[in-house]
């Protein structure tokens, strides 16, 4: 029988003969998923044999990896913001980058936080249970087109104990937000996404993602566009709409934001330094 290490060696040069990135921490991961245990717990059992009936159990996993499939849908969960979330292919996997603009909202708002909030395509929940957990007080909307992402939204609404906090509608946008209604803050990781970068994705991201959670249209920031220009409707007055873009997007959308008649708008940097995030105030 071969031991623990001998078969996270195998899995990981398998793993980079495929492409796959980081290739020795996938393999540490779906073996410990298989067979139950944290990475440090791997650690110390690197000398263990491992039975056939274990062995069946990781070769699934690492035959998905091999094929692209992203590791957060074979792991089923991705930690976003403190929080434990279930991921599927029913919605596009929380990125860090949208957990810093979290990050950026709770601090702008950390003395007075909104009354009312919306999430616009929320797909796994994401933004609007971070900011509910972060705001206890706030009433928070979340919405989204595709009626899979919204179940997922809901699974974990239930598993983050939200369910009773974070309202979750069907909607287009704001088509299904009933009429009247205004907020102080509205959040959105919009598909930003052209045609063309979209199909030059890795594999990961290209074949196993929703591309409508992705793909914007050819241009790619015709959704941003839309939010920008239909948003002040909706807003409360002096209220915020924050989005995450793509970082050669804010120019274009500052200045849609001040032929919107924003009264306030600004692009905030993320981790790496590149414009990520556009914040407009009405």
């Amino acid at each position: 029988m071969q031991t623990l290490l001998e078969i996270v060696k195998r899995t990981t040069g398998f793993l980079e003969k495929h492409g796959v990135e980081n290739p020795r921490l996938n393999a540490e991961l779906l073996i410990g998923h298989g067979l139950g245990l944290k990475r440090m717990q791997l650690y110390l059992q690197f000398e263990r044999p491992l039975t056939e009936p274990e062995l069946e159990r990781i070769r699934p996993l690492v035959l998905r990896r091999s094929k692209r499939e992203p590791l957060q849908y074979i792991l089923g969960t991705q930690e976003f913001a403190g929080l434990t979330l279930k991921v599927d292919r029913r919605a596009l996997i929380p990125r860090p980058e949208t957990e810093q603009l979290v990050e950026l909202l709770r601090g702008r708002y950390a003395a007075a936080p909104p009354r009312r909030v919306l999430d616009l395509g929320t797909g796994t929940g994401a933004i609007a249970l971070a900011l509910a957990t972060a705001w206890p007080a706030a009433e928070v909307t979340a919405v989204d087109v595709q009626e899979g992402a919204l179940a997922l939204a809901r699974e974990n609404a239930a598993g983050a104990g939200l369910a009773g906090r974070v309202r979750l509608l069907r909607s287009d946008w704001f088509a299904a937000v009933p009429a009247g209604e205004r907020f102080e803050l509205i959040a959105a990781n919009p598909p930003y996404l052209s045609d063309a970068e979209t199909a030059a994705a890795e594999p990961e991201v290209r074949e196993f993602e929703p591309r409508s959670a992705l793909a914007s249209g050819p241009a790619g920031g015709e959704m941003l566009e839309h939010l920008l220009r239909t948003a002040p409707a909706w807003l409360a007055p002096g209220g915020l709409l924050a989005v995450e873009t793509g970082p050669e997007q804010p120019p274009r959308l500052l200045a849609l934001a001040r032929e919107c008649g924003y009264r306030q708008a600004e692009a905030q940097a993320d981790l790496t330094g590149r414009p990520r995030y556009v914040l407009a105030a009405v």
